[in-house]
């Protein structure tokens, strides 16, 4: 008997069929299009006229725009502060939950609500609250205890920090409900172990769940870093980039490039460098955990 044979008696030949689809699927809405920006991104085109090939001469213009560092250097900055603030917020509220006795079901609702909130609804009301005048939301409510008013997105200091708030309550909600669902996974024993061993609720947080969800926060981690790579919303809706490029993100010169430009080789070019450094990124970063994980 063939290997071919064997294979197909073996079941080989039914899961390919049953396979076939979903490969068909992903090929035509994943594979197709990274194909096809990987071609664009070295041709000259509009999407109505014939392209031209340029070569690398996309790649070329897009590092020599002084805005493309710019924006690099604003996609860094918010990343590292939605890392500092984004990051630990949605596991301390997950472990304040999972102490809580009653109510647990209703605390995770609230938890979850903002992601409910469609994003551009939820990123213009933010902009209204933004409102620096003493009358603004935000502003109205740090007046009743002496602060402010306070610039927000319309100063270039403050307009980043002011998104990565924003982003943090849109977002955190989703990660909750992850860290609540692997806290349920942690063995009680062990923090029957800890208590009678004397340790307080942040003690057993650091020597019991910490090292439980280990595997969990590792993922999220990378997937929060490659998200907030890509932040576009925020910045497009509440700030258009400014005020003086301030919130100007790499997504958001694509989105220029493309939209405001017509210049479709330039804005694939970037969208492939961005997808470049974040999958050597990725790969990079699970090689150094792999033995955290592990372990």
């Amino acid at each position: 008997m063939s290997a071919i044979a064997r294979w197909a008696r073996g079941g080989g030949l039914s899961t390919l069929v049953l396979l076939l689809p979903l490969l068909v699927v992903f090929g035509l809405f994943a594979w197709f299009p990274i194909g096809r920006a990987l071609v664009m991104s070295l041709q000259e085109t509009n999407l109505v006229t014939d392209p031209s090939w340029v070569g690398l001469d996309n790649f070329r213009q897009v590092l020599g725009d002084p805005l493309f560092w710019t924006s690099v250097r604003n996609t860094v900055y918010f990343t590292l502060l939605a890392m500092l603030f984004g990051y630990p917020v949605p596991l301390l509220l997950a472990v304040l939950m999972s102490e809580v006795r009653r109510a647990k079901g209703l605390f995770s609702v609230l938890a979850y609500l903002p992601v409910v909130v469609p994003p551009v609804v939820a990123v213009l009301l933010w902009r209204f609250f933004y409102d620096a005048s003493s009358t603004g939301v935000f502003n109205t409510i740090l007046g009743w205890v002496g602060l402010g008013p306070f610039p927000w997105i319309q100063d270039a200091s403050s307009a980043m920090p002011s998104l990565v708030l924003q982003a943090t309550w849109a977002n955190a909600g989703a990660t909750v409900l992850i860290y609540l669902a692997a806290l349920t996974g942690v063995r009680t024993e062990l923090y029957d172990a800890a208590e009678v061993d004397g340790a307080g609720l942040w003690k057993k947080v650091w020597h019991v769940t910490l090292p439980q969800l280990r595997n969990i926060l590792l993922i999220t981690l990378i997937l929060q870093v490659i998200s907030t790579f890509q932040i576009f919303t925020e910045p497009f809706l509440m700030t258009g980039g400014g005020p003086q490029n301030a919130t100007t993100t790499v997504l958001l010169q694509i989105y220029d490039y493309a939209f405001r430009f017509g210049d479709y080789g330039a804005a694939t070019a970037l969208s492939v460098l961005l997808a470049l450094f974040l999958a050597i990124m990725s790969a990079l970063y699970f090689r150094v955990t792999r033995s955290w994980s592990t372990s």
